[in-house]
């Protein structure tokens, strides 16, 4: 089942499968920003990540002196929401409890509620993480919307560029199976403070800074034109596009990361990871705002 929010600049509908978002629609010129799922290239929209951002050493994890195994991001973005009614009307909710499916991949009961508000050119996207165990409760949780790239043309040198508010950025390098590694790695801005994204901006896989080196990222297009701006106060952002020939980049808020290279320690121990006690509530959010109008 799908929501929709509306005013007079946008239309966006999510999908309670996943609570992930379907469509962003630009009501003036009609301009689709999101990308559209075609499996050629992504299947996926916006998912959520939950509980992990990005992938478990070996696909394993170790909790309470017991092993589980878990994909790439978790579970959360492949289950059916509940659809919250009791909302404000520019906002819609869903939410999704542990289960005996959950329990057996992640050992923790709890409620995830993600939330969307629609104002003006802004769109807000919130999240509620519950710790209902009786113990507590280490976990990540991240997004990763899919923005297509205006006037895209796979011939074309450059597709677009980020833009931050920090000049000066270090990245952090996937290395095996998905997974962290020691080194860093200065990102080559342009002489503007801008990163072009061209064929081989993603050949190393997602971009990763971390530890707050920035709090928004801008998109624009080939022509330097502002598109949209994600803003956060996440300890993480990514960034990635599956392929040179995708016409589409993904600027990804994380309360999370992938493990490091080799890592065989307890959940807890992981890299960025989020705790609360029985409970207590983990409340998180970011915001697009869109220009284009």
């Amino acid at each position: 089942m799908k929501q929709t929010l509306s005013n007079d600049l946008l239309t966006v509908t999510i999908d309670a499968f996943g609570a992930e978002l379907q469509e962003i629609v630009n009501k003036r010129t009609g301009w689709q920003y999101l990308w559209h799922g075609d499996k050629t290239f992504w299947g996926r929209r916006s998912p959520v990540l939950f509980p992990i951002v990005g992938s478990v050493w070996d696909g394993c994890y170790r909790m309470d002196g017991k092993e589980f195994r878990l994909g790439q991001h978790g579970f959360a973005r492949d289950r059916e929401f509940e659809i919250i009614t009791d909302t404000p009307d520019d906002e819609a909710w869903f939410s999704l409890e542990s289960d005996d499916s959950t329990l057996a991949l992640y050992p923790r009961r709890f409620r995830l509620e993600i939330g969307y508000r629609l104002q003006e050119a802004r769109l807000t996207v919130m999240w509620r993480v519950i710790n209902l165990d009786d113990r507590e409760m280490s976990f990540q949780i991240g997004a990763h919307p899919a923005f297509n790239y205006p006037g895209f043309n796979v011939a074309d040198d450059v597709h677009g560029y980020f833009c931050f508010d920090s000049r000066s950025l270090e990245k952090q390098v996937i290395e095996e199976k998905g997974c962290i590694g020691n080194a860093t790695e200065p990102v080559a801005l342009d002489e503007d403070g801008m990163l072009p994204v061209m064929s081989d901006t993603f050949c190393n896989d997602a971009i990763v800074l971390a530890d707050h080196q920035v709090h928004r990222v801008s998109m624009l297009d080939k022509n330097r034109a502002p598109y949209l701006s994600v803003l956060f106060q996440a300890p993480l952002v990514g960034l990635w596009s599956p392929s040179a020939q995708a016409p589409f980049a993904c600027i990804e808020p994380w309360w999370g990361r992938c493990d490091r290279v080799g890592f065989s320690g307890d959940f807890s121990e992981r890299d960025y990871v989020n705790k609360i006690a029985p409970g207590e509530t983990f409340s998180a959010s970011y915001m697009v705002i869109f220009d284009n109008f």
